[in-house]
């Protein structure tokens, strides 16, 4: 069986969209389950799920909820709650195709050397995309991501995205389930509670693949666009950062701090080719970018116990 887990934090203007989404894969009813949890809603949520359970009664539907404030509390919670062997985590702000559920027991029942998964992100604007976005931007504010049309490894550094991700079970067992000081906690915007899983998968020789067909669509509101929520975003990342190496040693904080170096020469570079082409405003972003990472990779203080 597979379970498919939705954690979510007051979406209730998208997760009845992306339920009927899961509803209608073509993957047969007895084959998957679904598990929203809770993570503390305040909106009407839960109303949607009851409304959702009493109109797909052939759908295997549990509404569960997580006291402790976190994504990572409530991934841990859907760990525990899920039946199948096959864990797929869903963005609670997008849908899904079809054959999107599919596509994961498939591969996972021809492939038992897979440990873990993840397909392609496109973004689904509410709007419009802004003129100064870049790959790179588009990338952290939508969770963009695309590998190709063809199976592969991911790229060096790079990993399934939290929103898109398919594990077996038995891998969070084998290294433990994400720390719960990483990761979103209601407004707050932190991070890196999946590299820290899968820097520990890597560490262990598991097979983490990208699968180019089963496509997250994300719904990205204006309010994800504008300068604000970059500006935490962007700093939070640096924070996410300078906690999960320094748990692990002040050597992997060090190295950290070298791939920022080298990330700053990179952006300078980008900045002066977009500055030739007559885009600026993209080459600035990237800076500004870059600015806020390294300031919350050295801001003191930032390290939290899990």
């Amino acid at each position: 069986m597979l379970t498919a887990i939705i954690c979510t934090y007051n979406r209730a203007k998208y997760i009845g969209n992306l339920l009927e989404s899961l509803a209608a894969n073509d993957l047969k009813k007895n084959e998957y389950e679904i598990v929203l949890v809770d993570n503390n809603c305040t909106d009407n949520t839960r109303e949607i799920c009851e409304a959702f359970a009493k109109a797909h009664k052939e759908v295997n539907f549990r509404y569960v909820v997580e006291p402790e404030q976190g994504l990572s509390a409530a991934r841990n919670k859907g760990i525990k709650e899920a039946k199948g062997e096959i864990i797929v985590y869903v963005d609670d702000d997008a849908l899904v195709d079809a054959w999107y559920l599919r596509t994961y027991a498939e591969w996972f029942k021809a492939h038992p050397e897979t440990m873990a998964c993840g397909g392609p992100i496109e973004p689904l604007y509410e709007t419009e995309e802004p003129t100064w976005m870049t790959p790179y931007t588009k990338a952290l504010l939508t969770a963009w991501m695309d590998y190709g049309d063809k199976v592969r490894e991911y790229p060096k550094g790079r990993y399934p995205g939290g929103g898109n991700a398919a594990y077996r079970k038995e891998v969070f067992d084998r290294v433990g389930l994400f720390n719960t000081a990483l990761g979103r906690k209601g407004g707050n915007l932190m991070g890196s509670e999946e590299k820290d899983i899968f820097d520990k998968m890597h560490a262990l020789g598991m097979q983490v693949l990208y699968l180019p067909t089963p496509v997250l669509h994300h719904i990205i509101p204006q309010t994800k666009l504008e300068p604000d929520y970059f500006n935490r975003l962007t700093t939070q990342i640096g924070i996410s950062e300078r906690q999960r190496t320094l748990a692990i040693g002040k050597g992997k904080y060090a190295k950290r701090l070298f791939a920022e170096w080298v990330k700053w020469c990179g952006t300078i570079v980008m900045w002066f080719y977009y500055a030739v082409q007559g885009h600026r405003s993209k080459g600035d972003i990237l800076v500004i970018f870059r600015h806020n990472v390294t300031k919350g990779l050295l801001q003191r203080g930032s390290v939290q116990q899990g």
